[in-house]
Protein backbone atom coordinates (compact mmCIF):
# COMPACT_ATOMS: atom_id res chain seq x y z
CA UNK A 1 0.00 0.00 0.00
CA UNK A 2 1.00 3.23 -1.10
CA UNK A 3 2.23 5.80 1.78
CA UNK A 4 1.01 9.77 1.12
CA UNK A 5 4.81 10.47 1.19
CA UNK A 6 4.84 8.25 -1.65
CA UNK A 7 1.86 9.51 -3.82
CA UNK A 8 3.04 14.11 -3.35
CA UNK A 9 6.75 12.98 -3.78
CA UNK A 10 7.69 15.10 -6.82
CA UNK A 11 10.78 16.48 -8.77
CA UNK A 12 12.59 19.40 -8.03
CA UNK A 13 13.87 22.53 -9.90
CA UNK A 14 17.51 21.72 -11.75
CA UNK A 15 16.66 17.45 -11.83
CA UNK A 16 16.30 15.40 -14.44
CA UNK A 17 12.28 15.41 -15.84
CA UNK A 18 11.47 11.64 -14.91
CA UNK A 19 11.35 10.00 -17.61
CA UNK A 20 8.37 7.79 -19.35
CA UNK A 21 6.59 6.27 -21.84
CA UNK A 22 2.64 7.26 -22.77
CA UNK A 23 0.03 6.57 -25.37
CA UNK A 24 -1.60 10.29 -25.94
CA UNK A 25 -4.22 11.84 -28.56
CA UNK A 26 -0.98 12.76 -31.00
CA UNK A 27 0.10 8.77 -30.80
CA UNK A 28 3.19 7.36 -28.20
CA UNK A 29 5.64 9.75 -26.85
CA UNK A 30 8.78 9.31 -24.52
CA UNK A 31 9.31 12.16 -22.24
CA UNK A 32 11.83 13.94 -22.06
CA UNK A 33 13.16 12.27 -24.78
CA UNK A 34 11.41 13.38 -28.34
CA UNK A 35 11.59 16.58 -26.78
CA UNK A 36 15.59 16.84 -26.84
CA UNK A 37 16.51 20.40 -27.97
CA UNK A 38 12.94 21.79 -27.52
CA UNK A 39 11.82 24.31 -24.18
CA UNK A 40 8.57 22.15 -23.16
CA UNK A 41 5.62 22.76 -20.58
CA UNK A 42 4.25 19.53 -19.01
CA UNK A 43 0.76 20.28 -17.58
CA UNK A 44 -1.63 18.42 -15.18
CA UNK A 45 -5.66 19.01 -15.17
CA UNK A 46 -7.64 17.84 -12.85
CA UNK A 47 -10.07 15.86 -15.20
CA UNK A 48 -11.55 15.85 -19.10
CA UNK A 49 -15.05 17.53 -19.06
CA UNK A 50 -14.47 19.95 -16.32
CA UNK A 51 -15.37 23.51 -17.10
CA UNK A 52 -11.77 25.30 -15.32
CA UNK A 53 -9.70 22.53 -17.11
CA UNK A 54 -12.04 23.19 -20.57
CA UNK A 55 -11.22 27.41 -20.46
CA UNK A 56 -7.57 25.91 -20.15
CA UNK A 57 -7.48 23.88 -22.73
CA UNK A 58 -9.45 26.39 -25.32
CA UNK A 59 -6.63 29.44 -24.09
CA UNK A 60 -3.68 26.66 -24.26
CA UNK A 61 -4.30 25.46 -27.75
CA UNK A 62 -5.22 29.45 -29.08
CA UNK A 63 -1.82 30.27 -27.62
CA UNK A 64 0.36 27.21 -28.90
CA UNK A 65 1.61 29.45 -32.16
CA UNK A 66 3.05 31.66 -29.46
CA UNK A 67 4.37 29.55 -27.42
CA UNK A 68 5.87 27.74 -30.91
CA UNK A 69 7.09 30.75 -31.89
CA UNK A 70 9.34 30.87 -28.31
CA UNK A 71 11.01 27.49 -29.14
CA UNK A 72 8.08 25.71 -26.50
CA UNK A 73 6.25 22.88 -27.14
CA UNK A 74 3.22 21.95 -24.92
CA UNK A 75 2.14 18.52 -23.26
CA UNK A 76 -1.06 17.98 -21.37
CA UNK A 77 -1.79 15.27 -18.95
CA UNK A 78 -5.12 13.98 -17.04
CA UNK A 79 -5.90 10.96 -15.10
CA UNK A 80 -8.34 9.70 -18.10
CA UNK A 81 -8.26 7.46 -20.98
CA UNK A 82 -7.66 8.18 -24.38
CA UNK A 83 -11.55 7.65 -25.76
CA UNK A 84 -12.58 10.68 -22.75
CA UNK A 85 -9.63 12.54 -24.23
CA UNK A 86 -11.44 12.37 -27.65
CA UNK A 87 -14.46 12.67 -27.02
CA UNK A 88 -13.60 15.85 -24.88
CA UNK A 89 -11.38 17.42 -27.14
CA UNK A 90 -14.15 16.89 -29.84
CA UNK A 91 -16.67 18.79 -27.99
CA UNK A 92 -14.74 21.67 -26.85
CA UNK A 93 -14.20 22.04 -30.62
CA UNK A 94 -17.81 21.72 -31.56
CA UNK A 95 -19.35 23.15 -28.66
CA UNK A 96 -17.41 25.45 -26.47
CA UNK A 97 -16.66 29.40 -26.57
CA UNK A 98 -14.77 31.15 -24.63
CA UNK A 99 -13.96 34.57 -24.37
CA UNK A 100 -14.64 35.17 -28.34
CA UNK A 101 -12.27 31.68 -28.35
CA UNK A 102 -14.09 28.90 -30.83
CA UNK A 103 -14.01 25.96 -33.18
CA UNK A 104 -9.88 25.02 -31.22
CA UNK A 105 -8.72 22.28 -32.29
CA UNK A 106 -6.55 21.18 -29.67
CA UNK A 107 -2.99 19.66 -31.63
CA UNK A 108 -0.70 19.18 -28.63
CA UNK A 109 -0.54 15.80 -26.58
CA UNK A 110 -3.18 15.10 -24.25
CA UNK A 111 -0.88 12.17 -22.29
CA UNK A 112 -3.55 9.12 -20.96
CA UNK A 113 -2.66 8.37 -17.72
CA UNK A 114 -5.29 6.00 -16.01
CA UNK A 115 -2.93 4.02 -14.19
CA UNK A 116 -1.67 7.45 -12.25
CA UNK A 117 1.98 6.57 -13.16
CA UNK A 118 3.16 9.64 -15.13
CA UNK A 119 0.84 11.74 -12.31
CA UNK A 120 2.69 10.31 -9.34
CA UNK A 121 6.35 10.49 -10.72
CA UNK A 122 5.45 14.25 -10.67
CA UNK A 123 3.48 14.83 -7.50
CA UNK A 124 0.27 15.36 -9.56
CA UNK A 125 -1.68 14.10 -6.85
CA UNK A 126 -2.31 16.47 -3.67
CA UNK A 127 -3.96 13.97 -1.04
CA UNK A 128 -5.25 17.11 0.68
CA UNK A 129 -6.91 18.63 -2.86
CA UNK A 130 -7.84 15.22 -4.38
CA UNK A 131 -6.53 11.42 -4.05
CA UNK A 132 -7.81 10.90 -7.85
CA UNK A 133 -7.34 14.25 -9.81
CA UNK A 134 -4.11 16.09 -10.84
CA UNK A 135 -3.79 19.20 -9.43
CA UNK A 136 -2.99 21.55 -11.63
CA UNK A 137 0.90 21.11 -12.34
CA UNK A 138 3.20 22.83 -14.53
CA UNK A 139 6.66 22.52 -15.63
CA UNK A 140 9.06 24.05 -17.54
CA UNK A 141 11.85 21.46 -19.16
CA UNK A 142 14.22 23.06 -20.54
CA UNK A 143 16.33 20.82 -24.22
CA UNK A 144 18.55 19.21 -22.04
CA UNK A 145 15.25 17.88 -20.16
CA UNK A 146 16.18 19.84 -17.08
CA UNK A 147 13.49 21.17 -14.95
CA UNK A 148 13.60 24.66 -14.46
CA UNK A 149 10.86 25.73 -13.22
CA UNK A 150 7.11 24.60 -11.37
CA UNK A 151 4.20 26.35 -10.69
CA UNK A 152 1.60 24.36 -9.08
CA UNK A 153 -2.75 25.71 -8.97
CA UNK A 154 -4.90 24.06 -6.70
CA UNK A 155 -8.53 22.79 -8.63
CA UNK A 156 -10.22 25.92 -8.01
CA UNK A 157 -7.86 27.92 -9.94
CA UNK A 158 -7.45 28.36 -13.55
CA UNK A 159 -3.75 29.27 -14.54
CA UNK A 160 -2.67 32.74 -15.78
CA UNK A 161 -1.24 31.88 -19.22
CA UNK A 162 0.50 35.70 -19.56
CA UNK A 163 2.73 34.50 -16.55
CA UNK A 164 3.24 30.81 -17.96
CA UNK A 165 4.61 32.66 -21.00
CA UNK A 166 6.41 35.03 -19.49
CA UNK A 167 7.94 32.46 -17.59
CA UNK A 168 9.23 30.51 -20.72
CA UNK A 169 10.70 34.09 -22.63
CA UNK A 170 12.06 35.20 -19.28
CA UNK A 171 14.04 31.72 -18.75
CA UNK A 172 15.59 31.65 -22.15
CA UNK A 173 16.59 35.32 -21.79
CA UNK A 174 18.29 34.18 -18.29
CA UNK A 175 20.21 31.96 -20.38
CA UNK A 176 21.31 33.73 -23.28
CA UNK A 177 22.27 37.03 -21.61
CA UNK A 178 23.79 35.61 -18.43
CA UNK A 179 21.50 37.84 -15.98
CA UNK A 180 18.52 37.76 -14.39
CA UNK A 181 15.31 39.07 -14.22
CA UNK A 182 13.39 41.03 -11.48
CA UNK A 183 9.79 41.01 -10.23
CA UNK A 184 7.43 41.70 -13.10
CA UNK A 185 9.91 41.38 -15.75
CA UNK A 186 8.91 41.46 -19.47
CA UNK A 187 11.28 42.18 -22.72
CA UNK A 188 12.37 45.43 -22.66
CA UNK A 189 12.76 45.67 -18.56
CA UNK A 190 16.05 46.12 -17.20
CA UNK A 191 17.53 43.19 -16.31
CA UNK A 192 19.51 42.05 -12.94
CA UNK A 193 23.31 41.73 -13.30
CA UNK A 194 24.47 40.01 -10.02
CA UNK A 195 27.04 40.15 -7.84
CA UNK A 196 30.11 38.33 -8.23
CA UNK A 197 29.86 35.08 -7.30
CA UNK A 198 25.89 34.43 -8.11
CA UNK A 199 24.11 34.80 -11.38
CA UNK A 200 25.74 36.38 -14.31
CA UNK A 201 29.46 36.20 -14.97
CA UNK A 202 32.67 39.04 -14.35
CA UNK A 203 32.43 39.05 -18.38
CA UNK A 204 28.91 39.66 -18.26
CA UNK A 205 29.41 42.73 -15.91
CA UNK A 206 32.26 44.10 -18.05
CA UNK A 207 29.89 43.80 -21.29
CA UNK A 208 27.42 46.00 -19.84
CA UNK A 209 28.97 48.14 -17.76
CA UNK A 210 28.34 51.33 -20.01
CA UNK A 211 25.16 51.03 -18.88
CA UNK A 212 24.89 49.21 -15.62
CA UNK A 213 23.04 51.19 -12.86
CA UNK A 214 23.98 50.05 -9.25
CA UNK A 215 22.16 51.42 -6.34
CA UNK A 216 24.69 49.35 -4.37
CA UNK A 217 26.63 46.72 -4.50
CA UNK A 218 24.31 44.06 -4.43
CA UNK A 219 21.62 45.53 -6.69
CA UNK A 220 23.05 46.64 -10.40
CA UNK A 221 20.47 46.67 -13.49
CA UNK A 222 21.11 47.37 -16.74
CA UNK A 223 19.06 47.81 -20.16
CA UNK A 224 18.30 45.16 -22.80
CA UNK A 225 16.09 46.41 -25.13
CA UNK A 226 12.80 44.37 -26.42
CA UNK A 227 13.93 43.70 -29.80
CA UNK A 228 17.08 42.66 -28.66
CA UNK A 229 16.10 39.92 -26.10
CA UNK A 230 12.94 38.86 -28.93
CA UNK A 231 16.12 38.32 -31.70
CA UNK A 232 17.33 35.58 -29.21
CA UNK A 233 14.53 34.00 -27.81
CA UNK A 234 12.10 33.93 -30.67
CA UNK A 235 12.30 32.05 -33.84
CA UNK A 236 12.13 34.09 -37.11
Amino acid sequence: METEQEIIAMPRIGDKAPEFKAVTTQGNIHFPNDYKGDWVILFSHPADFTPVCTSEFITFASLEEKFLKANCKLVGLSIDGLYSHIAWLRSIKEKIEYKGMKNVEVKFPLIEDITMSVAKKYGMLQPNESSTKAVRAVFFVDPKGIIRAIIYYPLSLGRNFDELYRVVVALQAADKFEVATPADWNPGDDVIIGPAGSCGTAENRMQGKEDMECKDWYFCTRKLDKDTVLKKVLKK
